[in-house]
C-alpha cells in the first residue's frame, strides 16, 4: 500500500547473505578484516577540517543556497582545478554544474534524460547506480561486457546495434569500480567519435581520478577534441581527500546535459550546506592528500604481492581503492566470498553484484578500518593462506 511499483524492478540485494554472515561474525566476536567498503579509512586532512571550521563561523553560509547551480566560489575553483589539472578550459556558468556527490548526479542524469521506452547502455561489471536509475525511471538498461582481456575496456562497436538506436545515454567509467582498470586518452577519443555517430550522451564517471599510483594520471574524456559536444562527466571529492560523508562533488561538460541536470536537481534538492561547498573549493586548490594515496599504495603492494605469491596472478590497479581478485576453479564470486569470511575472517565482495560477467571475481578494498602501516593486510594474507585449502594457481 504504501510502496510503489517500481521499486519492484531494483534487483535483490546480492550481497545480502554476505551481509548476515558478517553481522553474524562480529556478533561471535571475531577478529574480521573488512575488506569490503570503498570507503576512505583515513580522516580527511586536517588543513581542510580547520578551513571547515572557519567557514561554518560565517553565518552567511546558514541559509539554503540560491545560486543557479551552486555556490559560485566553488564551481570558479573547480573550473580552475579543471583547467590545472586536465589542460580544459570549463565556463563554470553554462559548463559546471555543484553535485552532492558524484553518487548523485550519476542517478539524476539518467531522470534527467531517460524517458519510459529509451535505453541506457550500461557496462557489465559495473557500479550499479546507473542501472537501477535507468529501471526506476522506466528505461531499458541494456549491457555491454567489459572483457578482461582487454582491460576491462568495452569494444563499443559491438554493442548490439538495435540497443544502440535507442539508446540515448552510454555510462563509462574510468578509472574503474570495481575492476580498477583505466582507459587511455585513444580509447576515449574512440569513445567520443562513437558517441558522435551514434547521437549518444556520454556520462562519464570520473570519480578516481585522482586515486592513482606509480607516476599514473588519469585522463578526463574531456581532454578530447569534441567531447563536450557528447559527454558529460562526474567528479567528486570523496575519494580524492577522504571525504565521502560531506557529499561533495561537480559535473562538467555539455551544456545541454547541464542544464537538464540542473532542471532536475532544482526540483529535489536544495544545493549542500554553503560552508561545505567553500571548503571543497578552496581544498581542490590548496590540500594534499598524498599521504593517504601512500598508504593505499603500500596496502596494494603487500596484497597483490601476497596474493601472487600463493598463485594469483594479478597485476597491480594503477588506480582506485580495489584489487579485482580472479576467483579459483570451482567457486563461483559468492562462494569464494562465503568461504574467505566463515573461514578466514576475510571480508570482500562478490564480483556477481555487479553484474552477472563479475561472477568471476571477488572485489578486495584496500581501505580498512583499523590499518596503519599496512599489518591488517599482511594478515588477511596470511590468514588466506593459512586457512583456506584452495589451489589458487588453478
Amino acid at each position: 500500500m504504501y510502496r510503489a511499483q517500481r521499486l519492484s524492478l531494483i534487483p535483490p540485494y546480492l550481497f545480502g547473505e554476505i551481509s548476515r554472515l558478517k553481522a553474524q561474525a562480529l556478533a561471535e566476536g571475531r577478529d574480521l578484516i573488512d575488506l569490503g567498503i570503498g570507503d576512505p579509512d583515513q580522516p580527511t586532512p586536517a588543513p581542510i577540517v580547520e578551513k571547515m571550521a572557519e567557514f561554518i563561523r560565517d553565518p552567511s553560509t546558514h541559509p539554503y543556497d540560491e545560486s543557479p547551480a551552486g555556490r559560485v566560489e566553488f564551481l570558479e575553483e573547480a573550473a580552475t582545478w579543471f583547467k590545472a589539472r586536465f589542460g580544459v578550459e570549463v565556463d563554470p556558468k553554462t559548463e559546471m554544474l555543484q553535485l552532492i556527490g558524484s553518487k548523485e548526479g550519476l542517478a539524476h542524469i539518467v531522470w534527467a534524460t531517460i524517458d519510459p521506452g529509451d535505453v541506457a547502455l550500461v557496462p557489465d561489471p559495473a557500479y550499479t547506480v546507473v542501472k537501477v536509475n535507468t529501471l526506476l525511471a522506466g528505461g531499458t538498461p541494456h549491457v555491454f561486457k567489459l572483457p578482461a582481456e582487454n582491460g576491462f575496456l568495452p569494444d563499443l562497436d559491438k554493442i548490439d546495434s538495435e540497443a544502440v538506436k535507442k539508446a540515448k545515454i552510454i555510462y563509462l567509467n574510468y578509472p574503474n569500480n570495481p575492476t580498477g582498470a583505466v582507459a587511455t586518452l585513444d580509447f576515449f577519443k574512440k569513445a567520443v567519435d562513437w558517441a558522435t555517430e551514434t547521437n549518444t550522451l556520454i556520462v562519464h564517471d570520473c570519480a578516481y581520478s585522482e586515486v592513482c599510483f606509480d607516476g599514473y594520471r588519469a585522463p578526463s574524456i574531456l581532454q578530447v577534441d569534441g567531447a563536450k559536444n557528447v559527454a558529460i562527466e562526474m567528479h567528486s571529492l570523496s575519494k580524492t581527500f577522504n571525504m565521502t560523508g560531506w557529499r561533495i562533488g561537480f559535473a562538467v561538460g555539455n551544456p545541454e546535459a547541464i542544464r537538464s541536470l540542473n532542471t532536475m536537481k532544482s526540483n529535489v534538492d536544495s544545493k549542500a550546506f554553503p560552508a561545505v561547498a567553500l571548503t571543497a573549493g578552496w581544498a581542490l586548490n590548496h590540500a594534499d592528500n598524498s599521504a593517504s594515496l601512500e598508504l593505499i599504495k603500500r596496502r596494494r603492494d603487500i596484497l597483490v604481492d601476497g596474493l601472487n605469491e600463493l598463485g594469483w596472478k594479478i597485476e597491480k590497479p594503477k588506480a582506485t581503492f580495489y584489487v579485482w581478485a580472479p576467483v579459483p576453479s570451482g567457486h563461483t564470486s559468492v562462494s569464494l566470498a562465503k568461504l574467505l569470511l566463515e573461514d578466514a575472517g576475510v571480508l570482500a565482495i562478490p564480483g556477481l553484484g555487479y553484474g552477472p560477467y563479475g561472477d568471476n571475481f571477488v572485489r578486495m578494498s584496500l581501505t580498512v578500518n583499523g590499518d596503519k602501516n599496512g599489518e591488517r593486510i599482511r594478515e588477511a594474507v596470511n590468514r588466506i593462506k593459512t586457512k583456506l585449502d584452495i589451489r589458487w594457481d588453478q
